[in-house]
């Protein structure tokens, strides 16, 4: 997935609102990893790339001694010629032998606890892991898991403990670390009114734009004027949007604070926005053309600034589902109901 908004913040001489926190991500062959804010982890596994059919596993773990981990499997439905299981189980099977049935509702199954530790214990080896109804198997690659699951121990403080998912040791669960608590963000009031400036203020507002954007030199190569539209944020805040880039299958535009009037003193919120609506701004961008992988954020205004409340991504581009496979944020926050 492009990377798109680093190098573009390098170029744009425009104090940005809230720096991105950073989450864990890390992904190694057909497996990788999202550790949130929270440090709460999942673990995704793939079927081999380029074979059919499609399947994926997640792993989530919270943060803490004694937390169990959860194992979802979910079945390929992209596309017409993606099979359904012929009846609502299919048999979960390591090296060939079965360990039990697991229940398929809208091509999901949970996994019990001993499947779940069946299926990593395999993963981490050699061993081979498939689920089948008789007619179809779906089999999951091991290629990468164990890197992927010794960085979910790491990041979670498990290494050495007895309840490590690999690397066991003596160290007792009530020495790993707890989760954090989510921040908390207050919605407020906020407009999206277009408003038409006086063309004395336009022209002031173009010209910080344009002495930010460094004349043309930055990444915000669609930038037109007769583009740029302006909306009352608040009584005393204007949001400013405009489209920044466009790539073969995505476009992002950039939404900036200013004051009222001159001088503006322009705020970046992103440069890889989609979407604004009641105070919320979002991003939505493909992995690829076939939108089967996507990334997203999401920023609120509490009042004094866009902050960002959701980072994540849907998983990696191999065809699971529609829309991707999971949701695997790295950055979330709790956010209350309804503008205060």
């Amino acid at each position: 997935m492009k990377k798109l908004i680093a190098p573009l913040l390098a170029t744009l001489a425009i104090p940005v609102l809230a720096a991105t926190p950073a989450g864990t991500e890390f992904s190694h062959h057909d497996w990788e990893l999202a550790c949130d804010n929270t440090r709460t982890c999942r673990a995704a596994g793939y079927q081999p790339d380029g074979v059919e059919p499609a399947v994926s596993v997640l792993l989530e773990r919270v943060a803490g001694p004694g937390r169990a981990l959860a194992a979802t499997l979910q079945l390929g439905s992209y596309g017409d010629e993606a099979p359904e299981p012929k009846s609502a189980t299919v048999t979960m099977k390591i090296d060939g032998k079965a360990v039990g049935p697991v229940k398929i509702e809208a091509q999901h199954g949970t996994l019990t606890p001993a499947q779940a530790q069946a299926l990593v214990s395999a993963v981490s080896g050699t061993g081979r892991v498939e689920w089948t109804d008789g007619t179809h198997t779906w089999a999951l690659s091991g290629k990468g898991a164990s890197a992927v699951l010794l960085k979910m121990d790491e990041v979670q403080g498990r290494l050495g403990t007895m309840g490590a998912l690999l690397r066991k040791g003596s160290r007792p669960e009530d020495t790993v670390p707890g989760p954090l608590p989510a921040p908390e963000v207050s919605p407020a009031s906020a407009g999206s009114t277009e408003v038409n400036l006086p063309p004395a203020a336009r022209t002031a507002l173009l010209r910080e734009l344009r002495k930010a954007l460094d004349a043309g030199t930055s990444g915000c190569e669609a930038f037109e004027p007769d583009q740029l539209t302006v909306m009352k944020l608040t009584p005393e805040k204007l949001l400013v949007q405009m489209p920044c880039w466009t790539g073969a299958y995505n476009t992002g535009s950039a939404y900036l604070v200013a004051n009222k009037a001159a001088p503006f003193n322009l705020e970046l919120v992103t440069a890889d926005a989609t979407d604004y609506a009641a105070g919320i701004i979002t991003s939505a961008q493909k992995g690829r053309g076939m939108g089967d992988c996507w990334a997203t954020r999401e920023w609120v205004w509490d009042g004094r600034r866009f902050v960002l409340t959701e980072s994540t991504t849907s998983g990696m581009c191999r065809l699971v589902a529609p829309g991707g496979a999971w949701r695997l944020p790295t950055y979330v926050a709790k956010v209350t109901r309804g503008p205060r």
